[in-house]
């Protein structure tokens, strides 16, 4: 899980994300959100960094009041690895209304 995704299986891999797009100038992914309020941003990151952490695998962001940024790419390969869209995934499904 640690690989740099490369070529069809980056495709196939960014395929399965939705609304995340490649930040230019790196070989990273990102990702913007918008919440009611401070405090659902925050929770958002909270549930966020419990994940990353069991994960060993931290994502890059900025919160200013209900915005949320994410950027992730993994810093061990220089690149996008199969952890940032396993992240981008479990981020994407806590972000879904219920």
């Amino acid at each position: 899980m640690k690989d740099l995704l490369k070529d069809d299986r980056r495709d196939a891999a960014l395929g399965v994300l939705s609304g995340w797009k490649l930040q230019e100038g790196r070989d990273a992914i990102e990702k913007s959100f918008v919440f009611k309020d401070f405090n659902a941003a925050f929770g958002f990151m909270s549930r966020i960094a419990l994940k990353a952490e069991a994960m060993n695998h931290h994502p890059e962001w900025r919160n200013v009041y209900n915005k949320v940024h994410i950027v992730l790419t993994s810093h061990d390969v220089n690149g996008l690895s199969e952890r940032d869209v396993t992240l981008a995934g479990f981020i994407d499904q806590i972000a879904a209304p219920t």
